[in-house]
């Protein structure tokens, strides 16, 4: 996994834990069909934080210990993360991801769309492998909330109405959701004990409302080189999010909102989203931003106070305070 030197200090605890999920993540990808073992290959040198499979097993390490089935758990939600990001980056034509050329970039939308798929299928092989009814519900529920949420988004950005309570609404489901049940399944496949499943879950939803609301603040500031993507993706797909949100309830003259609204439907140039920066920066929206990001860290940082103090509970901490002041 690609990990900053930061990063590698908080999952020091777990640094054997790892590399066990690291063997069941790599032995999902294997096929028997030579393409599919290429690109695998080629996701797997282009591996992202790991901040899920992570999340799953310190979760496992805070509720009495991790078992296979944890690290099983984590690499089933390491790719389903993966998959969503194949198809997603099919619909937004993304060209880079991580910095490197996306699947679909080198080897086509169909072939994207395919491994997809494959990888989902190896996550419901997984998942059956589990033999847990409980881990399975959870999943089940989670997908759909992951695609609901993407549809949210779209059918928000058509109708040029998204709210700050739809906004929360839609990355609960498209990304919190995710993070939340990769700490769940951390004590589905360990202690099982409820009061652990509920602290947990709820520190995983907080953390991951302010990891989107992160990311989102890189959309509208950061460049391509410093986040290894496509640069302002959501601002030429007409993707309103926090920043821009807080920007249009505030009190804009007319060419200001014009020009927001123009930027964000008709594409926009270098130039207009400079602009368009200096307006959410000048009313406001990148502090609003920034403080909903702490606000929601400290939430999931609250919700980890019934545990006593060790590494691992150290380690979340960490890792919520790492996402307040990450770069990239």
């Amino acid at each position: 996994m690609r990990q900053t030197k930061e990063l590698r200090q908080i999952v020091e605890p777990i640094f054997e834990d790892i590399k066990l999920f690291q063997q069941e993540f790599e032995a999902a990808l294997r096929s028997e069909v030579r393409l599919i073992n290429i690109i695998g290959r080629y996701l797997m040198r282009h591996q992202g934080k790991g901040v899920r499979p992570i999340l799953t097993i310190l979760s496992s390490r805070l509720s009495g210990g991790p078992s296979l089935h944890s690290f099983k758990a984590a690499a089933m939600v390491e790719l389903l993360h993966m998959a969503t990001l194949m198809h997603d980056d099919v619909v937004d034509e993304s060209q880079k991801r991580r910095g490197f050329p996306t699947v679909n970039k080198i080897w086509k939308n169909k072939t994207s769309i395919i491994m997809g798929d494959f990888i989902l299928s190896k996550v419901l092989m997984n998942l059956t492998g589990l033999k847990d009814f409980d881990a399975l519900e959870l999943i089940s529920q989670t997908a759909e909330r992951l695609s609901s949420g993407e549809m949210l988004q779209i059918e928000r950005s058509l109708k040029n109405n998204m709210t700050e309570e739809v906004y929360y609404r839609m990355i609960r489901d498209k990304t919190a959701s995710l993070l939340s049940t990769c700490c769940k399944l951390g004590v589905i496949t360990t202690s099982k004990k409820e009061g652990h499943k509920v602290a947990l879950g709820t520190y995983g939803e907080n953390f991951g409302m302010a990891f989107q609301i992160k990311d989102d603040l890189f959309d509208i500031l950061g460049s391509e080189h410093s986040t290894g993507k496509d640069a302002n993706l959501d601002v030429t797909r007409n993707l309103v999010t926090l920043p821009i949100i807080h920007t249009l309830d505030s009190s804009l003259t007319k060419a200001e909102r014009k020009h927001i609204r123009r930027t964000m439907s008709n594409g926009a140039s270098r130039k207009n989203i400079k602009h368009l920066q200096e307006i959410v920066r000048e009313y406001g929206g990148i502090d609003y931003a920034k403080n909903k990001v702490e606000e929601f860290s400290d939430r999931a940082i609250a919700a980890l106070a019934q545990f006593p103090d060790s590494p691992y509970k150290r380690s979340l901490i960490d890792l919520s305070l790492y996402n307040v002041q990450r770069t990239r």
